[in-house]
């Protein structure tokens, strides 16, 4: 997976009151925890963090953070965001948990899927669902891939990939249950629509036209 790095100084505060006025000066108040680690509070620049993540989410990469204090120098960690909170007004970072990654221990993580192929079913009417954007996987670090790419050019109109039909390197495994389907190709409305009548409709057409023209009016 890719590593970034990112600049974080500790802080003395906590509570809303300060957390309001470092987010007024810049910044996004964090938290660093992990397995027998003792947990830090931290801060770390909201524009590096935005610049540094780009559009990837956070799981998908690898944080090396780089933990100033005062005392103790600077001290670097490799982790990953665990959760990272936006305002849903303004789409600024509120509050990032970052996770401390131990590299002979497994690390389970959401990556992205990515589709390759344009599905046979697509020419036939159908249209595609894609119904997970990311899959849970569990390894080591050192195993865990960027993304999950799954080829769908073979699916026809009522097929569908399931967890079950992936491959996935050795040493890593998925997490998510092995029938949950991730996308699927079913009929379109329109597709629907200009089927062939059915039975009973084809049955009444036929009685119509067998029909003399008048025939009823003079049956009354």
């Amino acid at each position: 997976m890719k590593t970034i790095e990112l600049s974080a100084q500790m802080r003395e505060e906590i509570g809303k009151g300060p957390s309001r006025r470092l987010r007024s000066e810049g910044f996004v108040p964090a938290i660093f925890y992990g397995y027998e680690t003792e947990p830090m509070v931290i801060k770390v620049d909201s524009s590096e963090l935005v610049r540094a993540l780009g559009r990837k989410r956070g799981e998908s990469v690898f944080v090396k953070l780089g933990i100033g204090s005062g005392k103790k120098g600077k001290v670097e960690k490799l982790s990953v965001i665990k959760d990272l909170q936006i305002d849903t007004i303004n789409r600024k970072p509120v509050h990032v948990d970052f996770y401390e990654i131990k590299m002979d221990r497994t690390l389970v993580v959401d990556v992205p899927i990515i589709f390759s192929g344009t599905p046979v079913g697509l020419e036939n009417g159908g249209e595609l669902q894609q119904l997970k954007r990311e899959l849970k996987v569990s390894g080591l670090p050192s195993d865990l891939p960027d993304s999950v790419e799954i080829d769908i050019g073979h699916l026809n109109i009522g097929d569908s990939v399931r967890v079950e039909d992936i491959a996935i390197k050795d040493g890593v495994q998925f997490i998510d249950q092995v029938d949950v389907a991730v996308a699927s190709v079913v009929p379109t409305r329109v597709s629907l629509a200009t089927e062939e009548p059915g039975e009973e409709e084809g049955e009444v057409a036929e009685e119509a036209a067998s029909t003399p023209e008048g025939e009823e009016e003079q049956a009354e």
